[in-house]
């Protein structure tokens, strides 16, 4: 069964929020088949109390956000719903998603086709919706005072295998002759992250890492090694960066009319950080919507405060129109 793919998305959380370890064309995947239930119908739920609890994984980089929102839904809109937000990766969240073991999934790529023929397979009919627009971002070191501002192909060039040595053992003189002639430390998102998956796919053009690079789970891992790494270099979401603006420096990247640093005001699918602006999603399980109504009154919810949040989380706004179009379409499901 085919529906709409939208698009919906993306800081700390806090109260009773559980942590863990950690648009676009049109398709869904459907079924009638029973996913997680707990009680009642879902009729107009804006003014009951409800109880129960929504359950959420996916993306790193989309959970500050989202988890932002579970608070402020937890802690001013049903003190009785307990709204788990966890952090295990696109690709982890996805796989409990399409097994039916959560009622939101969130991302920092797009659902994939495999993984909507398994959700169609299970019985689980799903829309993918934007949450935000987030700007990839470069770190280094703040004392790094030589490589502030890259332009984008030898971002792209130095990052892959072989380019420079045989072994990946890249100095930064091996980019710049005038750069120190000591060795560049590469660190990013593990492959769990669909960061990481957006780097590989969209900015390297399915090239392969340097064999050297150090790959995490967690970001605020990668936030310290970056910090204490004069030459390192590394690269996740802007918001990531954002809130360690005193440890980490963000290289403005020429993409051929002069450095644009990333910023609030800069990413924007037509801004002049486009080439490295993406939507950020959530996933929203229908099977769950229908069966439980602190499900659909959640999801409702994280479009009505969507925008509200984004910034405050280092994420750049969508146009309220699309928002409405989102929650319009969430309540329309019986």
């Amino acid at each position: 069964m085919k529906l709409k793919k939208y698009s919906l998305s993306f800081l700390m959380a806090g109260l009773m929020v559980v942590t863990a370890a950690c648009g676009g064309n049109e398709n869904t995947a459907g079924g009638d088949s029973n996913t997680n239930s707990s009680n009642t119908n879902n009729n107009d739920s804006s003014s009951e109390e409800l109880s129960g609890t929504v359950i959420i994984d996916g993306s790193g980089t989309v959970y500050p956000l989202m988890s932002r929102i579970a608070e402020e839904y937890m802690v001013e809109e049903q003190e009785g719903v307990s709204v788990e937000v966890s952090r295990g990766g696109t690709s982890a969240g996805m796989s409990r998603f399409v097994a039916g073991e959560t009622d939101l999934s969130n991302a920092s790529r797009e659902i994939r086709e495999e993984e909507l023929a398994e959700l169609e397979e299970n019985g689980i009919e799903t829309q993918e919706f934007k949450v935000a627009l987030d700007g990839l971002t470069i770190v280094i070191h703040p004392d790094n005072d030589w490589a502030s501002d890259m332009t984008e192909e030898e971002i792209k060039t130095m990052f892959v295998t072989g380019n420079y040595a045989d072994d990946d053992n890249v100095m930064w003189s091996d980019i710049r002759s005038d750069w120190p002639n000591e060795p560049v430390n590469f660190y990013g998102p593990n492959e769990n992250h669909g960061t990481h998956e957006f780097f590989v796919e969209e900015i390297i053009e399915e090239q392969d890492l340097v064999d050297t690079i150090n790959l995490q789970q967690e970001y605020s891992t990668l936030v310290n090694l970056i910090s204490e790494d004069e030459h390192g270099i590394g690269f996740f979401g802007y918001g990531y960066y954002a809130n360690n603006t005193d440890d980490l420096q963000a290289v403005a990247v020429d993409f051929g009319d002069g450095p644009v640093a990333p910023s609030l005001e800069t990413i924007a699918e037509d801004g002049d950080y486009a080439p490295f602006t993406r939507p950020v999603f959530t996933n929203l399980s229908y099977n769950s919507a229908r069966e439980k109504a602190e499900v659909k009154d959640f999801a409702e919810y994280v479009f009505t405060v969507a925008n509200q949040f984004a910034e405050e989380t280092g994420f750049a706004p969508l146009p309220e129109d699309e928002l409405e179009g989102y929650i319009n379409d969430i309540q329309a499901i019986n």
